[in-house]
């Protein structure tokens, strides 16, 4: 099974752009694989999906340091070796709805292709406000680039300085090695 979401992607496409269809909307699916099934389960959504072909998405799997939810499963955290260095690396950038495109302009200008911005609502101890005694919590927007983990820390740092996310409820930026990318040229 998995969890799907919407979102948009950012990657620019010259022709698509030509024709203003540029607006890509994107879904997002989020899938806990064992760790022996990921490379057979990525290889079977290549296939399926292309995404060996451009501009037919990416699959990509992130190592998860625990796991609740399925009975059958029981957690084990493992060391990664340094043969299992990652290549690539997922930034994540929360922040209020209407700022992704800055993260996506900031992430561009230190090396980054693109990104897909997830609609997301804000879950925070300061983000609720009441209204009529009903509790209201903010739109927020989630970024999401893969890039190669050596630029990542010039796309964070370019981040941080543009939407200032060391301020108080500018946002946060998380980063997670991914363990395989599929798709990406």
């Amino acid at each position: 099974g998995g969890t799907i979401m919407m979102g948009r992607g950012t990657v620019p496409n010259k022709i698509l752009e030509l024709l203003d269809l540029n607006d890509s909307r994107k879904e997002i699916v989020l899938m806990a694989v064992e760790k022996e099934l990921v490379e057979e389960v990525a290889a079977g959504l290549t296939q399926e999906m292309h995404f060996n072909k451009p501009n037919h998405g990416i699959a990509f799997s992130m190592p998860l340091t625990q796991f609740f939810g399925f009975k059958h499963y029981e957690y084990q955290e493992e060391e990664r070796s340094q043969e299992e260095a990652t290549v690539y690396s997922g930034i994540f950038t929360v922040v209020d709805k209407g700022l992704a495109e800055d993260v996506v302009a900031a992430g561009k200008k230190a090396g980054a292709r693109g990104g897909t911005i997830i609609n997301a609502r804000g879950s925070g101890i300061h983000d609720a406000s009441v209204v009529f005694a009903m509790e209201i919590e903010p739109e927020k927007e989630i970024v999401l680039i893969l890039a190669k983990t050596e630029l990542c820390p010039k796309i964070v740092e370019s981040i941080r300085e543009k939407l200032k996310i060391d301020e108080p409820n500018h946002g946060i930026i998380f980063m997670v090695p991914v363990s395989g990318a599929y798709g990406l040229q």
